[in-house]
């Protein structure tokens, strides 16, 4: 049974074709899973799209506390699930599956009084306190790489491979 009504961050049938054999198989044997992994990749979009907290979410989702999204970042769902998409985008521009270049970036947005002070830093070249963001996209602007570190880290140092 689907949810209703439906937000414009969820998946079309199409897109969910794609997606649903990249997630780990439903659970068998044991206690049945209460919820269908579609309507917590809906969940997961509708948070991205819209900033809200799980906390936040509509009651037609899942509830916030349902753990699925923590089990499948622990099995790197999603980076296994960015690469396969990744790929077949690049397939579909007729390029190699894999990259053989990249373009890296780096931001410094200033950190919230939130941020703990442990994983701040200060950026004397753009003179801000916070957090730096490195992002590697490949020649189609498909995301490869994202870290954030403090904003003290310089660019040249995060040239290396993250860990």
């Amino acid at each position: 049974m689907l949810r209703r009504p439906t937000y414009s961050s969820d998946l079309t049938d199409d897109q969910w074709a794609l997606v649903e054999p990249l997630l780990p198989p439903t659970n068998t044997g044991g206690r049945p899973e209460k919820h269908l992994h579609r309507d917590m990749v809906d969940a997961i979009l509708y948070v991205v799209r819209t900033g809200c907290s799980w906390r936040h979410l509509p009651v037609d989702f899942p509830p916030w506390q349902t753990w699925y999204f923590a089990r499948w970042e622990e099995a790197k769902v999603t980076e296994q699930a960015m690469a396969a998409l990744r790929r077949r985008l690049r397939k579909a521009q007729v390029r190699s599956g894999a990259p053989s270049a990249g373009t890296i970036d780096s931001q410094s947005p200033k950190g919230a009084d939130a941020v703990g002070q442990d994983t701040r830093g200060y950026d004397a070249g753009k003179k801000v306190n916070g957090r730096k963001r490195f992002i590697v996209t490949d020649t189609l602007g498909l995301l490869l790489v994202v870290c954030v570190m403090a904003a003290s880290v310089q660019d040249h140092d995060r040239r290396k491979r993250p860990r």
